[in-house]
């Protein structure tokens, strides 16, 4: 992924170069994903059943704080930059082809720790290899196996793919929604952008916190309510300027307050989603069971855009994308609704033997 990322430098803003650009930036996301099912499988190794949900929310907080540090230094040093140099220049797009170089380093840098310090487990013994086209066949039948095994790691699963599509949406629409809706500048989307990973990194945090206390369903279930909450007064309220106990209320007031109120409630429901399929993920089996949460988390990672895009086209006003997003937030609470937390499953698991 950091070879590809850098190989972006090469794509200069010319009409000709757009496939490839495309082309490197789609290979990257396949390896970042591949890397991502294993690295999340990995949360059992460096963690103990009852700090699975702190460690899992510190690293998600870690995320935030390292993308925004990220931010930072790609602001003041290519894209609005304090210091004359020549990595500034935007001639043939420069500054902003550095950008891919910065990203790739940054990338490689952070991640050799991980891979030169997390003990790594027993490998298992080797099976036959298939083709591509079996291989789908494979997951059908290891999706029936484990339905009939484990239902409600299946019902998770279904869930978690809806309600984290609408998790998505909220950081890849905000910017969208806060300059188009509310006028926000390309600096103040930055600053915004800074202020809503400052806030998520606490909110995983804290989610974490009570993630090993009252378990994870509960975390995800006051997290999906709360974003509800939020997404609700950004819609209803809008852009418009209230008159409130003599206080004049605008519309970047209310963006400030509920844009960063959702971001708040972003990070304890990812990592506590995380959490929870670490909790319920058989031994030796969390590599596959990762790699079916990444599967059904893209499978229908076509809902929030459409409904986003949906939404508007009916409405007739960007405003109203919002309540696409909210669909798809609570279509996924309530399908989790049903689902047993862990420890239930468990429980039941234990009686029905």
């Amino acid at each position: 992924m950091a070879a590809l990322t850098a190989l972006c430098f090469f794509v200069l803003p010319r009409p000709e170069l757009l496939i490839l650009g495309v082309a490197l930036i789609a290979a990257a996301n396949i390896f970042f994903e591949f890397a991502g099912v294993n690295y999340n499988a990995m949360l059992l190794q460096i963690s103990t059943p009852g700090t699975v949900g702190k460690v899992s929310g510190f690293g998600w907080a870690m995320g935030y704080v390292g993308g925004i540090v990220a931010l930072v230094i790609v602001l003041v040093a290519f894209i609005q930059p304090v210091v004359d140099w020549p990595g500034a220049q935007t001639e043939d797009g420069l500054n902003i082809r550095l950008v891919a170089i910065f990203s790739a380093v940054w990338f490689l840098a952070f991640a050799l720790p991980v891979l030169f310090t997390v003990p790594e487990i027993p490998r298992q013994a080797k099976t036959a290899q298939l083709t591509f086209l079996a291989s789908y066949g494979l997951l059908v039948r290891r999706v029936k196996a484990l339905y009939r095994t484990h239902p409600h790691t299946i019902f998770f699963l279904l869930a978690s793919a809806i309600f984290r599509d609408g998790l998505a949406a909220v950081f890849t629409f905000g910017g969208i929604i806060a300059a188009g809706t509310f006028g926000f500048t390309f600096s103040e989307v930055i600053i915004f952008a800074i202020a809503g990973n400052i806030i998520a990194a606490v909110g995983s945090v804290i989610g974490g916190f009570f993630d090993d206390r009252v378990g994870p369903k509960p975390v995800i279930v006051a997290a999906l309510i709360g974003l509800l909450f939020a997404g609700t007064a950004v819609l209803v309220l809008g852009a418009e300027t209230y008159s409130v106990f003599g206080y004049a209320w605008s519309g970047d007031t209310t963006f400030w307050t509920f844009g960063l109120m959702l971001t708040l409630f972003v990070g304890p429901a990812q990592s506590s989603s995380r959490a929870f399929l670490a909790r319920l993920a058989p031994p030796g089996e969390e590599g596959e069971l990762f790699g079916l949460y990444a599967t059904t988390g893209r499978a229908v990672s076509f809902l929030a855009p459409a409904l986003f895009a949906l939404s508007i086209g009916i409405f007739g006003s960007q405003r109203y994308g919002i309540l696409g997003i909210l669909a798809v937030l609570l279509m996924g609470l309530l399908v989790l609704l049903p689902v047993r937390p862990p420890g239930k499953v468990a429980a039941a698991a234990v009686r029905e033997t």
